[in-house]
């Protein structure tokens, strides 16, 4: 597929992603599934792309409601009600970039079949335009959030704790601030107003990022800090020292405390998760959101999730989110103080980096990248996702991203020296590669 990537399609803002593609888009999802809900970040490009889907959707006489700018959890929530759901953004990615993501009545993004559904209709235009007097109802409704935060109280508990969220001048203002107030938080809000200038900060919620927000938590003395992305599927965490806390260990401590029947989690998951539930059945898939929510729905498992900071609870909704984690984790750390919890978590060091790459020369470099990595004196290499190398006491992977262009590596090992040593090892072939 030339369109979608492991997170919907996403690229520059009237460059990559422009109104006529939303337009086109919209046609051919409005062809073949009708009553449409939409939803946008605070990216200033999405009302330009979003008034575009709605207007392809309405041309092919099919219905679109509006929901404003809402949390991609939010979105996908309120998707049940209608036959296909969609969300204008992009995400993590920094406000230049702008996406179209689409989901399922159950909350799934759409996967490989249904994507590959809208690129051939997009490439053989298979639509036909409606007659003026019957192109598509348009509506509006503005109670989504409330309805999320309504479904995150009746699933949660309460807590009482101070907790500073930083919501990134994103799409969560409306909903995690709110909910960790009605279960009973004190809450400092930053970044909580949402601007897609993205003013406060830069919307991936890394550690290098989040300075503000660690420096409030000690300053306030609060007992938690939580951090969202621009449309608020991924949440990280900062303990009451100011310590961040990524995605990769709060999908551990959700895993012991949520995974009974089995986990799913993607290939760069840490080989700590499988020592940590003791022949519990884990999962591992592509990297994405809608693999880790398809392989949950086959195995039946009860929780996924992935290192970037995504959680999948499917006793809630089959798409990852964000306020929901929030949550949930305020009424552990209610129990006990975070860095108790994750002292029981195995712990080994993993090393990422990523090396950016000329997107037109993407085909020629896999395969410069594959010919240098199978080189190198791997115990097994898998390509379920890129290339995983296994080594005696160790992994490392080198993927493509999907959303942008990136070579991610990563690798690990049950002590920080050789952790090293296998990254710096497969990431000089990489960059020997591309070079």
């Amino acid at each position: 597929m030339s369109l979608f990537g492991s997170s919907g399609i996403r690229g520059l803002a009237n460059i990559d992603v422009t109104p006529e593609l939303a337009l086109d888009v919209g046609r051919a999802v409005g062809a073949q599934y009708r009553d449409v809900v939409l939803g946008r970040d605070p990216r200033l490009s999405g009302r330009m792309l979003a008034s575009a889907f709605s207007a392809g959707v309405l041309s092919v006489g099919g219905s679109v409601c509006d929901a404003g700018v809402v949390s991609t959890p939010t979105l996908a929530r309120g998707a049940q009600r209608y036959a296909c759901g969609v969300v204008i953004t992009a995400s993590h990615n920094p406000g230049e970039y702008n996406g179209i993501k689409l989901w399922n009545p159950d909350g799934m993004a759409f996967g490989g079949e249904q994507q590959e559904e809208v690129e051939r209709a997009l490439s053989t235009r298979d639509w036909t335009l409606a007659s003026w007097d019957a192109t598509g109802q348009f509506t509006e409704r503005g109670d989504l959030p409330e309805l999320h935060r309504e479904a995150i109280l009746r699933a949660v508990g309460s807590a009482e704790l101070h907790v500073v969220v930083d919501c990134g001048n994103g799409a969560t203002a409306n909903v995690t601030p709110y909910v960790l107030r009605e279960m009973g938080c004190r809450v400092t809000a930053l970044n909580a107003q949402m601007d897609g200038h993205f003013p406060g900060r830069d919307p991936e919620p890394t550690e290098e990022h989040l300075a503000a927000l660690r420096h409030a938590v000690v300053a306030t003395e609060a007992d938690l800090g939580v951090a969202h992305d621009g449309d608020g599927d991924r949440m990280v965490a900062v303990d009451e020292k100011g310590a961040f806390v990524g995605g990769d260990k709060l999908l551990a401590l959700f895993a012991k405390r949520r995974a009974r029947k089995g986990l799913v989690v993607p290939v760069d998951a840490s080989m700590a998760l499988d020592d940590l539930l003791g022949g519990l059945p884990v999962y591992r898939t592509r990297v994405g959101d809608v693999y880790v929510a398809q392989e949950l729905k086959k195995r039946g498992a009860d929780f996924g999730g992935e290192p970037s900071g995504t959680f999948i609870f499917p006793d809630q909704t089959l798409c990852p989110d964000g306020p929901y984690a929030a949550a949930y984790l305020a009424t552990l750390v209610n129990e006990r103080r975070l860095k108790e919890w994750l002292a029981e978590i195995p712990a080994y060091p993993i090393v990422r980096d990523a090396l950016k790459f000329d997107a037109g020369r993407r085909e020629a470099l896999v395969a410069a990248v594959g010919r240098a990595l199978g080189s190198l004196l791997a115990k097994e290499v898998t390509q379920l996702d890129g290339w995983r190398l296994a080594f005696e006491d160790g992994w490392a992977l080198v993927r493509f991203s999907g959303t942008e262009p990136k070579i991610r590596v990563t690798a690990e090992a049950r002590d920080v020296v050789r952790a090293k040593q296998i990254h710096e090892k497969v990431f000089a072939a990489v960059k020997g590669a591309v070079a």
